[in-house]
């Protein structure tokens, strides 16, 4: 197996860190399925979201779950698609869960009105109101309150880490990513937004039609070996699954990359360890993929 000398590149982004609780593991589960809901690529989705991790650390005591919401620095109304992004998901797939809340975590200067304005979903009759040591919304709703934090705030994170598996067969490839997967989860302040935290359609920056931003990567497509020049698939390489790393940092995306591949490298049927780049055009975040700790 080789893990190839090159570097994934990433971008710079902003971010919001919401907690998410509920009265129980099982409907934890539903909010948090439903608020990262479409938000595996901001080529067609409002942000790219994630779960960073569990925790009982709550305000309220109860099970919680720590999410990111990322929008792209380079996006120039990114502060307000990222509000958008909050109110619309706080309020179409927090409040309207059954015992779920919202909870901010990052404090920075400039900070959204969410509750307030999520709170005009009750008609007059929300109230603000103290609770667990916090400023917050109430709204009344059938099933009794929704209860959510005032204001949210940002902060800069990162976009884009990735590894590429090469694998022999769909499922050798498959099985590197999952393996990868297990390590990457497990370093905190990172989330994997595509479906299962992997992706076998990753794109590249642009496309021949002016209409896309982005296209399929067509020199990391095993069927196009043949008949494209820039093929980076090796023979004998049939499936390709990519993982997607965004984070508070580029530190941290580096260890859950490295812990991502430390964890994949002996899977069967695996021949190489990739990663994407365009030349630094998309990003400034260069992450080599054979530091001096990681070797062949």
């Amino acid at each position: 197996m080789i893990i190839e000398d090159t570097y994934c590149e990433a971008f710079g982004s902003i971010y919001a860190e919401v907690l998410i609780t509920a009265a129980n593991d099982k409907w934890l589960g539903h909010a948090l399925n439903s608020v990262t809901g479409h938000a595996s690529s901001t080529i067609m989705c409002d942000c790219e979201a994630g779960l960073d991790r569990l925790t009982r650390d709550t305000p309220d005591g109860r099970p919680g779950a720590v999410v990111q919401f990322h929008v792209p620095r380079f996006r120039k109304d990114r502060v307000r698609a990222l509000e958008l992004a909050l109110i619309r998901r706080l309020g179409q797939n927090i409040l309207t869960c059954p015992t779920a809340s919202a909870w901010n975590l990052i404090e920075s200067p400039e900070m959204f009105k969410i509750g307030r304005k999520l709170g005009y979903f009750g008609d007059g009759h929300q109230k603000r109101d103290r609770r667990f040591d916090r400023k917050v919304w109430v709204i009344p709703i059938m099933g009794g309150e929704f209860v959510t934090e005032s204001k949210f705030g940002y902060a800069s994170g990162v976009m884009g880490g990735n590894l590429l598996m090469l694998g022999e067969d769909l499922p050798s490839a498959i099985a590197a990513a999952e393996r990868a997967l297990v390590a990457v989860h497990a370093t905190a302040g990172v989330i994997t937004p595509f479906p299962g935290g992997a992706t076998w359609s990753g794109s590249k920056a642009g496309s021949r039609y002016k209409f896309l931003i982005a296209s399929t990567f067509q020199k990391f497509c095993p069927t196009l070996r043949e008949k494209v020049e820039d093929s980076a698939v090796p023979e004998g390489v049939r499936a390709v699954i990519e993982i997607i790393i965004n984070g508070k940092g580029e530190e941290v995306i580096r260890q859950a990359m490295y812990a991502g591949i430390g964890a994949a490298r002996e899977t069967p049927g695996l021949a190489r360890i990739s990663a994407g780049n365009y030349g630094g055009r998309l990003g400034k975040y260069k992450i080599p993929l054979r530091p001096s700790s990681l070797s062949d």
